[in-house]
């Protein structure tokens, strides 16, 4: 169990678009800002879900980059599991 405060973490989701357009997406939900909340929240509760956790906050700019990687990947038809990210982020996960 992590002892982070919930200020030292970052908490996401990477899902996949319910719409016609079916890309892979990330959504930070501790990043959000009152103009944006709930479009972002919505769209994502749209979609299917594929990871989502918490980053540590010392590491959040590396564990993004693994995960728009990962989205880069996955939008270009790769098979990547939840599991393979899980494991590329496990370094970054709080």
């Amino acid at each position: 169990m992590s002892t982070l405060r919930a200020a030292d973490r970052v908490m996401f989701e990477v899902y996949r678009e319910g719409n016609y357009n079916r890309k892979y997406r990330v959504v930070y939900f501790t990043e959000l800002g009152d103009y944006n909340r709930d479009a972002e929240i919505n769209r994502a509760m749209a979609g299917d879900h594929f990871l989502d956790g918490f980053l540590a906050e010392q590491h959040k700019d590396a564990a993004k980059a693994v995960i728009t990687q990962a989205l880069v990947r996955l939008n270009d038809g790769e098979e990547l599991s939840p599991e393979d990210l899980e494991r590329d982020l496990a370094e970054y996960l709080a």
